[in-house]
């Protein structure tokens, strides 16, 4: 590996913890990262070390990666620890359990949701990192009752680099891999290349003008303790963080762009019209305090535009 694919993958590795830790302490104030970022190379052999010393059964969170590569993030939370994380969260009748003691529905379901903030966090850190929005599957949220068990989730991603982050959550410690695939390193080595390069042909910026992005707006967000968002009923109404009259917040793949105010055309369908442009200059000023607080408060309105 070149020396700037090692600096891209440290770089991947320390954005990415970050904004995992970030996420966690939405939940869990007293969740900190431990430790550098550990490098192994090969799934294969990699995965084992990565879950050694892992209390189990632990409850695992994985995503994984859906743009034709091979890898995701996992992170791997003991079972004594998520039941303290669900009783922060609003879950009752965590403080009566037996220690070790099966997860009940509600407290896998709290965890879950938490877990799926903290891999939204971290795919967003992949993204800005490597410079273009990345795809995941759905969180895959279950027990991993074994050690083993877990060392052999990894290796079947055959993922040709894995990073390890340690956690502590609830004073349990936990753990973050990252499996990255070799296109990853390849486009972060690039986008290193580019940085030492001056590119002032129109070609150049012609191409990166077709590239698609995704837009949308959002209306306002909320927050609720889990167990509050589980136990919602039909007809329920939540009230968000803006008032009728504020402006309407647009995004480019993730960054704050412009605000605007929403319309309704003459065929029913929404649209928004841009009031105040910030720019991507803004969005770049703001994307690291934007990643750890737009995915994990999980806006409760938005509109695809």
């Amino acid at each position: 590996m070149s020396d700037a694919g090692r600096v891209g993958l440290n770089s991947l590795g320390e954005s990415t913890a970050e904004a995992v830790e970030r996420a966690l302490q939405n939940v869990y104030p007293g969740a900190a990262r431990v430790g550098a970022v550990v490098a192994g190379h090969g799934a294969e052999q990699a995965g084992e070390q990565a879950v050694h010393g892992l209390a189990v059964p632990a409850v695992c969170a994985e995503v994984s990666y859906v743009d034709g590569v091979t890898g995701g993030n996992v992170f791997l939370l003991p079972v004594d620890g998520a039941r303290r994380l669900a009783a922060t969260m609003g879950v009752e009748g965590t403080a009566t359990a037996a220690e070790g003691a099966e997860l009940s529905e509600i407290e896998l379901s709290a965890v879950g949701e938490a877990m799926n903030q903290m891999m939204s966090a971290a795919a967003l850190a992949t993204a800005s990192v490597l410079g273009q929005e990345v795809e995941i599957a759905p969180p895959q949220i279950r027990v991993v009752t074994t050690e083993a068990e877990a060392a052999d989730m990894l290796r079947a991603s055959a993922a040709p680099h894995v990073l390890t982050v340690n956690f502590t959550v609830a004073d349990v410690s936990a753990r973050l891999v990252l499996l990255v695939p070799n296109a990853f390193v390849v486009r972060m080595d690039r986008a290193l290349e580019a940085q030492t390069t001056e590119y002032t042909n129109a070609p150049l910026g012609a191409a990166l003008r077709a590239v698609p992005v995704r837009v949308w707006a959002e209306l306002g967000r909320a927050r609720m303790p889990a167990g509050t968002s589980l136990d919602l009923p039909t007809g329920s109404v939540v009230e968000l963080d803006r008032e009728v009259e504020d402006p309407v917040d647009l995004y480019v793949d993730g960054l704050h762009f412009a605000t605007g105010r929403l319309r309704v055309a003459e065929d029913g369908s929404l649209q928004l019209q841009v009031e105040q442009v910030l720019g991507l200059g803004h969005a770049a000023a703001v994307v690291a305090e934007e990643i750890p607080q737009a995915e994990p408060e999980s806006p409760t309105q938005s509109k695809e535009v």
